[in-house]
């Protein structure tokens, strides 16, 4: 079908389903002037540090089109999987020892690592000249983002933060929409999550000690850490919840649904930080459940705008002050796809692209379609029983955002999918405004395209950085319970001497963390 003989009802019906790829790249021209410049038509070589977790999916991902040549973990088990899919590259548990190794032929890396090790592993590789994929949230500290944004400049390296959202076509929809003046003023966004699916405000004491797992070197876990007896409480991955490694809830998925708030209103930097309130507090993990409120200056003719951040948000819908409550908000769950808010064909007949992880359901060769031989089923550990109780949660309430103006509302899911005005009966006839931001053609190939010399990726580090720093603020909030007056030229909490001294971590004897 010709674009122009796309209708309203295709809109309707499917790009809001489904954030289709566009038929425009996200920038079209390259720029011979990056350094390590290669032809489109070369591969990349991509070295992975973490390769169980999340870093299966994007290895894969990078694997479509690229080379993977080598891999760091430090934990044997979680990474078997895909050490197994590429048995005859060189795997290390430093990624100092990686990249000292194999350095030379390396153009590129990946990594995905817990949230306390990203500044430390990404700043190691761009000294060196290697692009860098950092997953979500690009840091754990404020100081951290701006050193990375600093040394992304210094070094002249390709880089992307891992919120694939971003690259989303509902994302840019979502900001046309709202530049177009279809819901006028926005003065307040609300945006909210499921998660935590990992243990929160918990516990008052540290978590027990035991025995260190034989395949994981909790020396190199802990990196830039102080130094404490291992846990099994901190993994998988549920370090998300502890203060010293993860950003709770709000760094897990404020990077994905914040995103095109982040992008439609240009929030920049906010001039305070509240955390409103809280249920379940301790001294080393994060609360069970909290609200933050974010404060934004008037931007160019965008008035001053509040967002509001709820965790733990776990109804079925969530209802706001002004918004009609018989309308689904955010994501919209596939048991009330075709009810009376959605007369549209079954979701199985739609067409759900995934611009954000595009390539990564295609097998990278044949062997990748056989089969796995199922091992027998061991009996699960009462932490493994635990763990999936908590991963239960993600399948109870929903993930998004609205946006309030003061002429309606616009609503959008995780990652900027589903993008609607609401009353959702307004996108009957409603036509989209002209296309005045360019289409990303997926989220890896994004950075993969400016690696080899294109525009820059859609979340670069000059757009990730400011970004994730206000969201490392929101973080300080929720841990002392307070509010922060933030004075973003000087990178200063002006209110707070205890939250003042948390922008930059206290680094481990050993681990260099700077530019």
């Amino acid at each position: 079908m010709a674009r122009n003989e796309i209708t309203r009802r295709h809109f309707f019906y499917g790009s809001l389903l489904a954030g289709a790829i566009p038929m425009a790249g996200f920038g079209s021209q390259p720029s011979l002037k990056m350094l390590g410049y290669k032809s489109p038509n070369e591969k990349l070589n991509i070295a992975s540090i973490g390769a169980g977790g999340k870093a299966t999916s994007d290895i894969a991902a990078c694997a479509q089109t690229e080379n993977i040549v080598a891999l760091c973990d430090v934990d044997e088990n979680r990474a078997a999987e895909v050490y197994q899919k590429y048995p005859a590259l060189p795997k290390y548990k430093d990624y100092r020892v990686m990249l000292d190794k194999e350095g030379a032929g390396i153009d590129a890396v990946i990594v995905t690592i817990p949230d306390h090790m990203h500044a430390a592993a990404a700043l190691d590789a761009m000294q060196r000249g290697k692009h860098i994929y950092l997953q979500k949230p690009l840091a754990h500290s404020v100081w951290e983002c701006r050193e990375l944004q600093k040394a992304a400049a210094k070094y002249k390296v390709a880089t992307q933060m891992g919120n694939q959202g971003y690259s989303n076509e509902g994302t840019r929809q979502c900001a046309e929409m709202v530049w177009s003046g279809v819901i006028g003023n926005v003065t307040q966004v609300h945006a909210w999550t499921n998660r935590p699916a990992w243990p929160q405000g918990v516990a008052t004491l540290p978590p027990p000690t035991t025995p260190i797992p034989s395949y994981l070197d909790w020396n190199l876990w802990l990196g830039v850490a102080e130094d404490r007896p291992y846990s099994e409480d901190y993994l998988p991955f549920t370090w998300r919840g502890f203060y010293d490694f993860g950003s709770g809830a709000l760094g897990d998925m404020a990077c994905h649904i914040l995103g095109a708030p982040n992008m439609a209103l240009r929030l920049g930097a906010p001039t305070a930080v509240e955390c409103v309130s809280q249920e379940g507090r301790s001294e080393y993990y994060y609360p069970a459940k909290s609200v933050v409120r974010f404060e934004f200056p008037a931007r160019g003719n965008m008035p001053a705008v509040t967002v509001f951040w709820y965790d733990a948000m776990r109804d079925e819908q969530p209802t706001f002050s002004g918004a009609p409550h018989d309308q689904i908000l955010g994501d919209v769950p596939r048991s009330r796809v075709g009810n009376q808010h959605w007369d549209i064909e079954p979701a199985e007949k739609q067409v759900i692209g995934r611009v954000f992880n595009e390539g990564y359901f295609k097998p990278t060769s044949a062997a990748a379609t056989t089969p796995a031989k199922r091992e027998p089923q061991k009996p699960m550990t009462e932490h493994e029983k635990k763990l999936t109780e908590w991963m239960a949660l993600i399948g109870k309430g929903t993930n998004g955002s609205l946006f309030v103006g003061d002429k309606g509302m616009i609503t959008t899911g995780t990652y900027g999918e589903w993008t609607r005005l609401i009353p959702v009966e307004k996108m009957r006839d409603y036509e989209f405004p002209p296309e005045v931001l360019t289409r990303s053609p997926g989220h890896y190939r994004d950075w993969i395209r400016a690696c080899k010399g294109g525009d820059p990726a859609c979340s670069n580090f000059d757009v990730a950085a400011p970004f994730t720093e206000w969201v490392t603020l929101g973080a300080i909030a929720i841990r002392l319970n307070t509010r922060l007056e933030w004075d973003a030229e000087n990178m200063s909490v002006t209110n707070n001497k205890d939250a003042d001294e948390l922008l930059k971590p206290k680094f481990r004897k050993g681990w260099d963390v700077s530019v």
